[in-house]
């Protein structure tokens, strides 16, 4: 999950499960929106989805939306471990979480990186 207005350096790429340009705003988003795109169990992707947190303000967007062969979606951020026990962090995953279960989604997770 990230502000839709904050800047960064953009990694773009064509993933075959995106309709769109996939746009990764750092290198985890991007090598997870790799291993989704490999994923046999996953048919489409959406990434950067907007969403309206109630508790924050701002415009949001959640990092990947899946919709799996069997019909089901499952919702993913990815967060790096150095900035998982930040308050901002853990106030907008609650957010995202929160939001995405009153749209009656049950798979939401946390992508973290390796650890070190």
């Amino acid at each position: 999950m990230r502000n839709k207005n904050t800047h960064s350096i953009t990694l773009k790429k064509k993933l075959n499960k995106c309709a769109a340009v996939f746009n990764a705003y750092h290198e985890l988003q991007y090598e997870y929106g790799e291993r989704l795109d490999a994923d046999p169990e996953i048919v489409e992707i959406k990434c950067n989805v907007p969403i309206e947190p109630s508790e924050l303000e701002g415009a949001f967007t959640t990092d990947f939306y899946c919709v799996k062969k069997d019909g089901m979606v499952c919702v993913r951020e990815c967060v790096y471990r150095e900035k998982l026990l930040r308050p901002k962090t853990i106030q907008m995953l609650d957010a995202c979480r929160s939001y995405w279960l009153s749209k009656g989604i049950r798979d939401w997770g946390i992508v973290l990186n390796a650890s070190q």
